[in-house]
């Protein structure tokens, strides 16, 4: 193995290589002020090294962030140089990270891995990963998306009682954020292929990490009430990032189900989307088990692009 010199990364001079790598992980880019500004809100929570050669060339790194819900799981990524690689750099940052990692108590890792990147799968799985889920990604170009076959049903609902109307509409109060966190959560935890685990801790944290967010918009976070009960039922969330929208959230409680009022709300959603972000191109992920969304993607037009799985392993 060559000789690697392992250090902590510094903001001043490592995280503008940081963030060119992190875009190559994610898929989206990253920008050295934006993984700056991110390390210095959750820097209590994340564990960073970066691997450099005798010649002091950055050739690879780790990067772990600690789950606020759950102290005992941490999220990581990891890379090397595509030169790097078969040297032993990898197997060596990931060494440390699980010495790291017991050192700080935790129990449980996760890393997501590209579909398309059997490479990578293997590595993991040597060390002891297995797949948790498969979460796949879908892109859709709104140049050529026509909802305007979907008129009848949101009329149809809307005469059986269900208003469609965002956060701005209703202010984006308190209370109004109170009821989306409790919408939010639920469908979310009763959404297809997943564990049932909260994303939130509280209310609190959810008005702090989502509405408090630069990437929030009131006038793009659509919901359904039932207005015969008052009832929140239905929302889609979407926001701008670059020169894309992100469709981050479609569910419908599961007691409004058959309904068709998905394929309502993200209709609704993806008009604000071409409108108002002026983007032509909106992207979103499901995880595989989530068929019935999947279908109305691909009803409206989604193409399916490489996605993730998430591996775990217990330490």
């Amino acid at each position: 193995m060559k000789n690697i010199i392992l250090r902590p990364a510094e903001p001043g001079s490592d995280f503008k290589q940081l963030a060119i790598w992190f875009s190559i992980l994610e898929d989206e880019t990253n920008t050295e002020s934006g993984l700056i500004e991110y390390f210095e809100k959750k820097k209590k929570n994340i564990f960073h090294m970066i691997a450099e050669d005798s010649h002091g060339e950055l050739i690879g790194f780790y990067w772990a962030l600690r789950s606020h819900l759950r102290e005992s799981l941490a999220t990581f990524f990891l890379f090397v140089k595509p030169e790097e690689r078969t040297q032993g750099v990898g197997s060596f940052l990931y060494g440390n990270l699980e010495m790291a990692m017991a050192l700080a108590n935790i129990k449980r890792l996760r890393v997501n891995i590209k579909d398309n990147s059997p490479q990578d799968r293997e590595f993991a799985e040597r060390r002891g990963f297995n797949e948790q889920s498969h979460a796949m990604k879908m892109r859709l170009n709104l140049d050529t998306f026509d909802g305007r076959a979907y008129d009848t049903i949101i009329d149809k609902l809307q005469s059986e009682g269900f208003k469609f109307t965002s956060m701005a509409e209703l202010g984006n109060t308190e209370d109004a954020q109170r009821k989306l966190y409790m919408l939010n959560e639920t469908t979310s935890m009763e959404t297809l292929g997943s564990d049932g685990s909260p994303s939130w801790t509280s209310f609190e944290d959810f008005q702090q990490s989502v509405c408090n967010a630069d990437w929030y918009k009131p006038d793009g976070q659509i919901v359904v009430i039932d207005t015969n009960t008052g009832n929140w039922v239905a929302m889609s969330a979407i926001s701008r990032f670059d020169d894309y929208a992100y469709n981050l959230h479609t569910g419908v409680d599961k007691r409004y189900r058959g309904r068709k009022l998905a394929q309502a709300v993200k209709v609704i959603a993806l008009r604000y989307a071409r409108s108002m972000l002026k983007v032509d191109k909106v992207y979103t992920h499901h995880n595989t088990k989530n068929i019935p969304m999947i279908a109305i993607d691909l009803k409206f037009g989604y193409v399916q692009l490489p996605g993730t799985f998430l591996m775990e392993k217990t330490l």
